[in-house]
């Protein structure tokens, strides 16, 4: 068997000639100084375009080729080849095109003929220099113009993708005419016998080469890098059989390839610069794979189905999500009417995703095609822009609410809603108002009035807010939705889901794993440098009585107590700084950052003002951080906001939509942050987070995932987590790192159940109900019916307030949960249950006026408690890997609707509660270690002169000059009294240091408690 290069070179030309539609090309009227076959595009031109070559002619007589050439490249150095290829040229009144593409009707047979007319060849060992007799191993060519280079590579010969690519990168001059960017070749490709790589700009050793695989178990599905075993031919048989087609390789030019410019501000010198790039961006396989699959299956099967594509972060969503908006927006059915009368680009962020926006607003479009509801326009936008069919519209899911009764009739309209990032709004009343204003309910209308034994008119002509509102529930064939999300809930599934082969439960349509990105070097594993500290302290009762406090709050108030207490976060905080001065500092060539997050708003604050006092106490000059948190929040006496508190060094305020784009400057080093850019927030310098949080499921992933993004130089990250162990982490990870299923459809008859629940509570009744539907659904509302249905539900808040604390809780939770399954069950299930819509219409309302369950026993145990000891200790550091099960990566659905139960206010004695909580937390102290903080702590605390230095003091002098020498002493004293029981504090500086530092706050804090 011959198993020379020349063999596999041989299979694909054979293979590209017989079926993919190509013919032989050759070298004989090639220009290598042009890198074109000037002769080839003339022939095309002549045949397709007779009328505007007899034109040129006429313009330009013997000189025709030559100056159609001289437009051609002038054309191209301008707008580059990517542009002319999609829009031609003009010329003295003739107007040239360059290559014909497919239309998506079928109604202009002169358009399929000129379509194939295109001259498409393959040519192997192709000499394309003027300096040299080097030839490339496959060129493809359209109508003579050089546009897909491939260097091929056998591991049979001792080669492999790897020289292919240094081939490009060394023996491929970028200043070759032909290797110009976006001037001739488009796209080049490194490929084996097993592995294929591609890069649409040569640039010597910089040039940066994409994986282009298939994945492990092939496209969409779950998997790792590389391409799965193919019994009948080479395992990257797709590239040349599926890709380079010619069919598909027009398509890909056509409508996939994009020609970008980006403009972003980079820090020279301390000051801003905008830079200015241009970027061609082909399609990465799973890409390519993602848009023509959901594309064909519409246009097999029309509109009224859902998709969902679960696909990983560092899958360039944002561009999958553009170019399938703009070919839904061509795609015709077999009549060759459109399919879709707009597409409309929803996300769930108040704020509009601008990454997503202006990926779509940046690809080649016809103006006037994409209409952005930005932060600059309204509900009244939104509503324009959907009643005058403007093809691409991209807005919030928030806007709705405000127009959805307001939108011109939706028969005969169908849309294609694209979620980006579906998660629980697309479950919610934003997404039932969305589909109130966009669903063409005649089908229902049908089904409702044949159920009711009513003809259609009649249905209509009765006006039924109710009736209306019903019809809108379910699925609807005018509506498609093409749901995104790396992390997909069991809710989201079930919506958007496509059946399991085995008849239960829902998949995604489509697959590009968090596995997958990862081992393909798109993303970076946040889990394989983990670190875990635990946290050991006793917590004392520093009160001679023992009081009863309500347990629950008793035990939240001392845990908030230990997790707020100054030298629990100044024990963290050193940890913090030091370890990002050792850690994280010196990353991403000297440029990583890090993020602090934090429990809550006041945390935070603590956090910023700890970690602000040891840096300067500390001297460091390489620190500065920055917060990040929502409203005012309170401590003591100070109100403090986010720009309050962020303030460049020149003292004028960095104002919240700044603060992504100053924490990108290299002066800032951390980002303390509560409640704030744990999603969404792409900043790739992002090295190294601190977590002080309780993180689960899904957030857990979103939050840790802020580090996944890649840059030159960023090698991996370190996480230092001081509350959620690895085996938390890892349980929260496995759901999403290869796929998420869900294990069965919801039982749609638990709402009855709930509703048969909330009945029984006894608030109100079916009377109190029909009451208040009278005024709610009549047609001629005056001023006074909304004071009049508010009167109606006063007697049921009457009984409700007359409830205990446990009761109260569990009808509001009732109340509450009646209303959110209900919402969500009708999304999925056209129910037509009058009476059920009645319910939740007078449920809506009565939720509001609900007062929240509040205890006014309020546990505060602050002087009641004192910190004993204290240690945090490394627990793990490695790598969690992940090896998701069936049964771990499978999401289940909720086997009934019953709400949580209430945690009943049970009083305990507080030395009971501090026991309880310090066997959960208690550490490794040994007796000794409490006799020595102890005895310090007390001869500390009776030091009169001390008491005094506190108090005249502020808190830095006292613990840094003060203290220490007060401090030494003592333990000196104590050391010569017991020398065996105090050896430890001299022998171990570490316990000595952490001893002191907690002694100086402590009694400092004791001082100068009023």
């Amino acid at each position: 068997m011959d198993i020379k290069e020349k063999r596999f070179e041989q299979d694909i030309e054979s293979y590209m000639l017989n079926y993919g539609g190509y013919t032989k090309g050759n070298l004989s009227t090639y220009n290598r100084e042009t890198a074109i076959d000037l002769p080839k595009l003339i022939q095309y031109i002549k045949a397709t375009q007779p009328k505007e070559w007899q034109k040129y002619e006429r313009n330009y007589g013997a000189d025709a080729e030559k100056r159609l050439y001289k437009r051609f490249q002038e054309c191209v150095d301008t707008f580059g080849l990517t542009y002319v290829l999609k829009h031609g040229f003009e010329d003295r009144g003739a107007k040239i095109k360059i290559v014909s593409f497919k239309e998506n009707t079928t109604l202009n047979d002169s358009v399929l003929a000129d379509y194939n007319s295109n001259i498409v060849t393959c040519t192997r060992q192709f000499k394309y220099s003027t300096e040299n007799e080097n030839s490339i191993d496959m060129v493809l060519s359209v109508n003579g113009i050089p546009v897909v280079a491939l260097e091929l590579k056998d591991q049979l010969t001792g080669q492999s993708v790897a020289n292919a690519k240094k081939q490009f990168m060394t023996d491929r001059n970028p200043k070759e005419f032909c290797f110009r960017f976006d001037n001739r070749f488009l796209v080049y490709f490194a490929v084996d016998l097993y592995e294929v790589a591609m890069t649409t700009k040569l640039d010597g050793e910089k040039t940066f080469f994409l994986p282009f695989n298939q994945g492990s178990n092939g496209a969409g599905n779950v998997g790792g890098k590389g391409n799965p075993e193919n019994k009948n031919g080479y395992a990257t048989s797709y590239l040349w059989e599926k890709v380079l087609t010619k069919d598909s390789l027009l398509n890909i030019l056509q409508r996939f390839l994009q020609r970008v410019e980006e403009e972003k501000i980079v820090y020279s010198n301390g000051k801003e610069v905008k830079k200015k790039s241009v970027k061609l961006i082909f399609p990465r396989f799973h890409q390519l794979d993602v848009v023509s699959k959901l594309v064909a299956d519409v246009k097999d099967n029309g509109s009224g189905h859902n998709y969902l594509i679960q696909h990983s972060a560092g899958s360039g969503k944002s561009n999958s999500i553009a170019w399938l908006a703009y070919q839904l927006t061509e795609l015709h059915d077999k009549d060759n009417k459109p399919i879709f009368t707009s597409v409309i680009v929803v996300n769930d962020r108040t704020v509009l995703d601008r990454q997503t926006q202006n990926t779509i607003y940046g690809f080649d479009h016809t103006k006037g095609v994409v209409e952005k509801i930005d932060d600059d326009k309204h509900s009244a936008d939104l509503k324009a822009a959907i009643n005058n069919g403007k093809k691409i519209i991209i807005t919030t899911i928030q806007k709705f609410p405000y127009i959805y009764n307001e939108i011109d009739d939706t028969t005969d309209r169908r849309f294609a809603i694209i979620v980006d990032e579906a998660h629980n709004s697309q479950t919610g009343k934003n997404a039932a108002k969305l589909k109130t204003a966009l669903a063409d309910t005649e089908d229902a209308l049908r089904e409702y009035a044949e159920l009711e034994g009513l003809a259609e008119d009649e249905v209509k002509d009765q006006e039924d807010k109710l009736v209306d509102e019903m019809l809108s529930h379910g699925k609807h064939k005018n509506l498609s939705f093409f749901a995104f999300t790396a992390t997909p809930k069991s809710k989201t599934l079930e919506i958007f889901g496509t059946p399991r082969e085995n008849g239960k439960g829902f998949r995604p349509f489509h697959i590009y794993s968090m596995k997958q990105a990862i081992e393909e070097g798109f993303i970076l594993d946040v889990l394989k440098n983990f670190m875990h500290y635990k946290t050991c302290y006793r917590i004392a009762k520093q009160t001679p009585d023992n009081p009863e406090v309500p347990a629950n709050k008793a035990v939240k108030a001392v845990l908030r107590y230990k997790e707020l207490h100054p030298h629990n976060i100044a024990q963290k905080t050193a940890i913090i700084i030091e370890t990002y001065r050792s850690v994280t500092k010196n990353k991403i060539n000297g440029r990583a950052k890090a993020m602090v997050v934090t429990a809550s708003r006041l945390h935070a604050i603590r956090y910023y003002h700890e970690m602000k006092r040891y840096i300067e106490s500390h001297g460091y000059d390489d620190v500065e951080i920055l917060i990040a948190f929502s409203g005012v929040v309170k401590d003591g006496e100070f109100e403090y906001t986010e720009e309050g508190l962020n303030k460049r060094k020149d003292g004028t305020t960095i104002k919240e939509s700044q603060l992504p784009s100053e924490f990108n400057k290299d002066e800032y080093a951390m980002l303390v942050v509560a409640e704030k850019y744990q999603t969404g927030f792409d900043e790739p310098l992002l090295h190294t987070m601190f977590v002080d949080k309780k993180l689960k499921d899904v957030k857990a992933v979103q939050t840790l995932s802020r580090l996944n993004r890649i840059c030159p130089g960023k090698t991996d990250t370190f996480v230092l987590d001081f509350v959620n162990t690895a085996d938390d982490i890892q349980k929260a990870f496995e759901p999403y790192y290869e796929a998420t299923y869900l294990d069965e459809e919801i039982n749609v008859n638990m709402i009855y159940d709930t509703r048969q629940l909330l009945r029984q509570k006894g608030i109100y009744d079916e009377n109190d109900i029909q009451e208040f539907l009278k005024i709610f659904l009549k047609k001629d509302q005056n001023d006074s019916d909304l004071g009049t249905l508010t009167s109606l539900l006063k007697p049921v808040v009457a009984r409700y307030e007359a409830m205990n604390e446990e009761e109260r809780f569990e009808v509001k939770k009732t109340v509450k949960n009646f209303n959110k399954w209900y919402s969500y069950i009708t999304q999925i299930s056209r129910m037509f249950d009058r009476s059920l819509q009645e319910e939740y219409t007078y449920t809506q309302y009565l939720e509001k006026m609900l007062p929240p369950v509040s205890d006014t026993r309020n546990v505060d145990l602050e002087d009641k408690l004192k910190l004993e000891y204290y240690k945090i200790q490394e627990d793990f550091h490695g790598d969690i890997s992940l090896a998701p099960t069936e049964a771990t990566k499978t999401l289940e659905n909720p086997k009934s609707l019953k709400t949580a139960g209430f945690m009943s206010e049970e009083d305990a004695l507080l030395e009971e509660i501090i026991s309880k909580i310090n066997e959960r937390f208690d550490g490794i102290f040994s007796e000794g270690d409490r006799v020595i903080v102890e005895t310090l702590y007390n001869r500390a605390k009776e030091n009169k002169k001390l008491n005094r230095q506190a108090q005249k003091n502020d808190e830095e002098v006292y613990t840094k000059s003060i203290f220490p020498e007060v401090f030494k002493q003592v333990a000196q004293d104590c050391y010569m009294e017991q020398m065996k029981a105090f050896s430890k504090l001299f022998e171990d500086k570490r316990f000595y240091d952490t001893v002191m530092a907690t002694l100086a706050q402590e009694t400092y804090r004791t001082s100068n408690r009023v």
